[in-house]
């Protein structure tokens, strides 16, 4: 099974990104987590991934936000939002199950420079996300959480540290808010099978950030111990990135191969 993880900046604007890559992997995704779909669910463009194979659950938002799970194998309990309405204004997480594995999709909060609205509403908002995984699951479980996370964990997550030290996505108490979701029984798999490499999955669309590789490693596959032994490697695809037409995201995918 191949999991994928893709910040895609809304999804009208890149689904003809999307059916090409998709193609051009030869349609090796079972299931595709997307975040900053931007649009509500009558406008998904449900049929063109039906097309393909794909069952569509969506949890959208006009203009802003937005998760959805495309799947092609079967899956169950489906989840959209917190227990918390104020939170479920902003639609950022979902989750299935499929055969034993629980699949959580989630797109943090940006927030903004430390004191701002949005950046306890951030803070808060990982506290929250802690308190799902308390409520719902065990680290014992087979899980696995992705997504586009905001938050840098390391400074070899950065391509130049020191120009954007607690900045938005390096502050500490950012970095500290993620790492608690690691004491709780999560793991980085990307940097746990590659801790030397930076693995960049976000670059600016300004200044050809991407062919200069000047970048950022904000979206994670993060899983319980239970399925680590199941993953047998993760990539970060530069194609979708690496594109002048259809223009891309400022994010490429993450690819997880899991075996039963």
């Amino acid at each position: 099974m191949k999991i994928s993880s893709f910040n895609v900046n809304s999804i009208r604007a890149r689904v003809d990104l999307l059916i090409n890559w998709l193609q051009h992997r030869d349609h090796d995704i079972d299931i595709l987590c997307l975040q900053e779909t931007k649009t509500p669910d009558s406008s998904f463009p449900t049929n063109q991934f039906e097309n393909l194979g794909f069952q569509c659950e969506i949890f959208g938002q006009k203009a802003y936000n937005g998760v959805a799970i495309l799947a092609k194998l079967p899956y169950t309990n489906v989840q959209k939002g917190f227990s918390n309405d104020i939170l479920n204004e902003q639609k950022r997480i979902m989750s299935i199950t499929v055969s034993d594995l629980h699949i959580i999709n989630i797109y943090a909060p940006h927030g903004d420079l430390r004191g701002a609205t949005k950046y306890h509403y951030k803070l808060h908002w990982y506290v929250m996300l802690l308190q799902y995984l308390n409520e719902y699951y065990s680290p014992k479980d087979k899980l696995v959480v992705t997504g586009d996370f905001n938050v840098t964990r390391q400074d070899i997550d950065v391509y130049e540290p020191e120009l954007v030290r607690d900045k938005i996505g390096t502050m500490n108490e950012e970095r500290e808010s993620f790492n608690k979701l690691l004491d709780w029984g999560l793991i980085d798999v990307y940097r746990k099978l590659y801790p030397n490499t930076p693995g960049f999955t976000w670059w600016d669309y300004i200044g050809g950030a991407i062919w200069k590789n000047r970048g950022m490693r904000i979206d994670y596959l993060l899983c319980t111990r239970p399925v680590l032994t199941a993953i047998t490697d993760i990539e970060v695809d530069l194609w979708p990135r690496r594109r002048r037409t259809p223009k891309p995201s400022d994010h490429t995918p993450l690819i997880a191969i899991v075996t039963n």
